[in-house]
């Protein structure tokens, strides 16, 4: 059986629990101490930063992950070095940032960005039960592609499961910092008035779906993805 047989249940309303290392000391002002608010970032994700000390050094790989209560999913090939050290013991550190806007300030000095940012950290536990793996990879799935596991494409076989190595960290160590608002200017700056302010903002949307070459002509396109 898997080390994670059932998922960590979510509590959205608990507050974060900082360690030592996930204290916010920078910036304090931006730091965000509600449960809800990780799972609001994670949720609204896609990509994540998965990261890792190698025998050859830092390493930081963009994947995709999926979250069910307390737990991120992560997953990938059998075959690659940094998963295995991953489930071997090694500590994890996953971010993941939404960039919703540019700040621009009187003085170059206060330029910033606008944002909402999370900072996981704990060791990932490989999930071995087939159930549970399953589940796993369905979590992942409909994370990036909702709609896809149950009908919406065909499911992995004995030997893409044999493939895939799935990992499970949970949330219990977690840091949350946001920004968002005008620029902080200094007065003297305010005062001079010589120079624009504000916030460009950034807004993301899904462009229309285009077919694989492969389909048969008019083959239509499925509400969960023109629907999204």
């Amino acid at each position: 059986m898997t080390d994670v047989a059932q998922p960590a249940q979510a509590q959205p309303e608990a507050p974060l629990s900082p360690t030592d290392r996930s204290t916010i000391r920078r910036g304090r002002v931006r730091a965000r101490t509600a449960r809800a608010e990780l799972h609001e970032i994670l949720d609204a994700g896609l990509i994540c930063h998965l990261g890792l000390t190698t025998d050859s050094g830092p390493l930081v790989l963009p994947t995709c992950y999926g979250r069910d209560g307390d737990t991120l999913y992560l997953h990938g090939s059998t075959g690659a070095a940094s998963l295995r050290s991953l489930a071997g013991g090694a500590p994890a550190c996953v971010t993941v940032t939404h960039l919703d806007g540019i700040v621009y300030a009187r003085s170059v000095f206060h330029h910033s960005a606008n944002y909402r940012s999370a900072v996981i950290q704990g060791v990932a536990v490989p999930v071995l039960d087939d159930a549970d793996r399953r589940h796993a990879l369905r979590v992942v799935t409909e994370q990036l592609a909702p709609g896809s596991w149950d009908g919406g494409a065909r499911l992995p076989t004995e030997r893409e499961m044999a493939a895939t190595l799935v990992l499970a960290l949970d949330l219990g160590e977690a840091s949350v910092k946001v920004r968002t608002g005008p620029p902080g200017d200094d007065e003297e700056d305010v005062a001079a008035d010589e120079h624009w302010a504000g916030v460009l903002p950034l807004n993301q949307t899904w462009g229309h779906p285009e077919p694989c070459p492969l389909l048969p002509a008019g083959t239509p396109i499925p509400e969960r993805v023109s629907g999204r």
